[in-house]
C-alpha cells in the first residue's frame, strides 16, 4: 500500500490554526473517534506519526503478525452495513488484511481528509485563561483546540533494549514493533531472535523456515496455545452475521474480556481430574484465547490455575523432542494467563527443527552484542541479523513521548512518575479537556480492543455533546474521584493472580518503570456499567466549568 501523503496545516503564523478537537493517532480508535466527532458537527484535526491509517497494524508487519482475537469479533460494530459486507478471509486475519480493513474504513467514511500523516505531536499545553490547548507538531507548527484526545494506542511504542555494543552490530537489526514495509528475506542467514513474547512466538516459526540457523534468546518462557487458524467458510461468516446483534451485546455487557464465548459455571477443582483434562483438551483442540475461559476461577485461585498451567506444560513436553529444550520452554515463573496468553501456529514444534536453538538468557544473560555475534553466558553466537522482539512500553509509552502540561504547567509525566493515575482510564485530574482512549485504569489490553475502543469513543462523544448542551467549556476529573478509582483498580487487581507476574501489565518489561497494575481487571461489562452510571449521574466525579461555546474555525485542507 502506498503511503498517504501528509496534508497541509497552517504553520508558523502569528495566529495558529484552531479546531474543536485534536486527535493524536489514526489507528482504530482515532478513525472511529473522527467519524463520531464529525457527527456532532465538530471540527477535528487528527495527527498520525505513520504514513497511513492503522496504528498498531501499520507498524507491526513482522512475519506471522496476527491479532489474537478472531477476525469476526476484532472488527467494528457501529455500522451494521460495514460488519455485514466486509469478508474476513481467515479465523485470525493476517496483518496485511487488518491494515486493509483500516484503510477500507478510512475510505468508506472519507476520513483521510482530516488526518495529517507523517506528523508527530511534540507537546500540548493547557492555557487556563482561554481554556484551550496549544498543540505543537513535528514541523514546528501549532494548533489551538478546545479538546485533545489521545488515541495513541496501548502497544504502539516499541521498546528497544539497551544492550552493550548493539549500535556496532554489522548485520541488519529489526524490531517486531517497527518492521520494514518492504519484504525481509532471511534465507541463508544466521538469525538471532531476542525475546519470546507474542510477536516472537508468531514470527519464530516463519523465520525458522528461511534462516540457515535461528537462535532464540529467551529470558522468560511464556504460555501459548494453538490458534488453529484456518480459512473462513461462507457458512461460518454468515453464522456470525446472522447473530451479530446478540454476539455484540453479550461481548459488551456480559464478558470480562469483550470476547463472545461460552460462560463457565464452575471452578477448575469442581470437576474430577479426567473431566477437567477433557475440557482443557477440547479447548486446546479448538484453539484460541477461550482456553482461559474453561473455568471461572483460573485467574483467582492458584490451585485451580495450576491445573491449566500443568496441562500446557505437559503439552510442551509432548511436542518438544529435546527434554532440556522442553524444560526451558515450560513456564514456571507466573500463573498461566497473568501474562497475556499467546496464540501460535507450530511454535513449540519449531524447536524440533535442526536449525533452531534455544538459549536461556535468564541463567546466561546477554553480556554484549559484538559486530558479528551475540555474547551470552561467555559464549559467542555468530549472527548475520538480529530480530528484537522486546515488546512495548505499554499503555503509557506513547503518551509519555508527548510533553503534556496541564494546570499550573504541571507535566503529565511528572504526575505519572510513580505510575499512571486516571479516573476511569479516561481523564487525569489537573488536565482539563484531555481524554485518553483505552488508557491505564480501563479494561484496555485485557479486552478485545475494538469493544473497548467503541465504548470509550461513544462515552467521550456523548460527554462532549452533554457539555455543549450545558454550555460548559471544560470538563476535568476531580482528584478525589481519581484517587478512589486508582484504589479500586488496585484493589480489584490484588484479589487476582495477575500481580504475581512480572508482566508488561505491570510495566515490568521496562527498566525503571514503576510497578503498578495498569489495566482495570473488573471486566468490560462491569466497567461499561460504571461509566454509564457516572454519566447518568451528571458525570459524577468530573467537574464541568463555564466557558464560551466553541469558536474554533474549520481548517482548510
Amino acid at each position: 500500500m502506498a503511503a498517504a501523503q501528509p496534508q497541509s496545516v497552517q504553520t508558523r503564523s502569528a495566529h495558529p490554526a484552531q479546531t474543536d478537537v485534536v486527535v493524536v493517532g489514526a489507528g482504530f480508535s482515532g478513525l472511529y473517534l473522527l467519524h463520531k466527532l464529525r457527527g456532532l458537527g465538530l471540527t477535528v484535526k487528527v495527527f498520525e506519526q505513520g504514513g497511513d491509517v492503522g496504528g498498531t497494524w501499520y507498524w507491526n508487519r513482522y512475519p506471522g503478525a496476527r491479532c489474537d482475537v478472531e477476525s469476526m469479533q476484532y472488527s467494528f460494530s457501529f455500522d451494521d452495513d460495514l460488519q455485514q459486507s466486509w469478508d474476513w478471509s481467515e479465523r485470525y486475519a493476517p496483518q496485511p488484511e487488518i491494515l486493509s480493513y483500516a484503510s477500507h474504513v478510512a475510505e468508506r467514511y472519507d476520513l483521510r481528509r482530516d488526518i495529517t500523516f507523517n506528523t508527530r505531536v511534540e507537546s500540548a499545553d493547557f492555557d487556563e485563561h482561554s481554556n484551550r490547548w496549544t498543540v505543537k507538531i513535528s514541523d514546528s507548527a501549532s494548533i489551538v483546540a478546545q479538546h485533545v484526545v489521545l488515541a495513541t494506542g496501548c502497544l504502539s511504542n516499541a521498546r528497544s533494549p539497551d544492550f552493550k555494543g548493539l549500535k556496532d552490530f554489522k548485520g541488519k537489526v529489526y524490531h517486531t514493533g517497527s518492521w520494514p514495509h518492504e519484504p525481509v528475506d532471511f534465507t541463508g542467514l544466521r538469525v538471532g531472535v531476542i525475546g519470546t513474547g507474542s510477536s516472537a512466538i508468531q514470527s519464530i516459526p516463519l523465520i525458522a523456515e528461511q534462516a540457515e540457523q535461528l537462535t532464540v534468546f529467551q529470558r522468560t518462557a511464556n504460555f501459548s496455545v494453538p490458534a488453529r487458524n484456518a480459512k473462513l467458510t461462507d457458512a461460518e461468516r454468515q453464522k456470525f452475521r446472522d447473530n451479530y446483534a446478540e454476539i455484540r451485546r453479550v461481548a459488551r455487557e456480559e464478558m470480562k474480556n469483550g470476547i463472545y464465548q461460552p460462560v463457565p459455571d464452575r471452578g477448575a477443582l469442581d470437576d474430577p481430574e479426567d473431566t477437567r483434562r477433557e475440557k482443557y483438551q477440547a479447548r486446546w483442540t479448538s484453539g484460541g484465547l477461550t482456553f482461559m475461559g474453561v473455568y471461572n476461577n483460573l485467574g483467582l485461585d492458584l490451585s485451580a490455575n495450576d491445573t491449566a498451567a500443568g496441562f500446557i506444560r505437559d503439552k510442551i513436553a509432548a511436542i518438544v523432542e529435546d527434554p532440556e529444550t522442553a524444560r526451558l520452554l515450560q513456564p514456571n515463573s507466573h500463573p498461566v494467563g497473568t501474562k497475556r496468553i499467546c496464540v501460535d501456529t507450530d511454535y513449540y514444534a519449531t524447536f524440533n527443527r535442526p536449525n533452531v536453538k534455544l538459549v536461556d538468557i535468564k541463567t546466561h544473560p546477554i553480556e554484549e552484542i559484538l559486530p558479528h555475534a551475540v555474547r551470552s553466558g561467555g559464549k559467542d553466537y555468530e549472527m548475520d541479523a538480529l530480530v528484537l522482539a522486546t515488546g512495548f512500553d505499554a499503555m503509557t509509552g506513547s503518551v509519555a513521548k508527548i510533553d503534556i502540561r496541564g494546570r499550573h504547567g504541571q507535566a503529565l509525566n511528572d504526575k505519572w512518575a510513580e505510575g499512571p493515575r486516571t479516573y476511569l482510564g479516561l481523564m487525569s485530574a489537573g488536565f482539563p479537556n484531555l481524554f485518553i482512549i483505552t488508557g491505564p485504569g480501563s479494561p484496555s489490553v485485557l479486552s478485545n480492543m475494538l469493544v473497548s475502543i467503541e465504548q470509550h469513543v461513544d462515552w467521550i462523544t456523548d460527554c462532549l455533546a452533554s457539555m455543549r448542551k450545558r454550555g460548559a467549556g471544560t470538563i476535568e476529573a476531580t482528584r478525589a474521584a481519581e484517587d478512589k478509582w486508582v484504589d479500586h483498580v488496585n484493589e480489584v487487581a490484588s484479589a487476582t493472580l495477575y500481580p504475581q507476574a512480572n508482566s508488561w501489565y505491570m510495566g515490568a518489561n521496562v527498566p525503571g518503570k514503576p510497578r503498578i497494575f495498569m489495566p482495570y481487571i473488573g471486566g468490560v461489562g462491569v466497567y461499561r456499567k460504571i461509566c454509564d452510571e457516572v454519566a447518568a449521574k451528571g458525570y459524577e466525579g468530573f467537574e464541568m466549568g463555564a466557558g464560551a461555546a466553541s469558536n474554533a474555525t474549520a481548517i482548510a485542507s
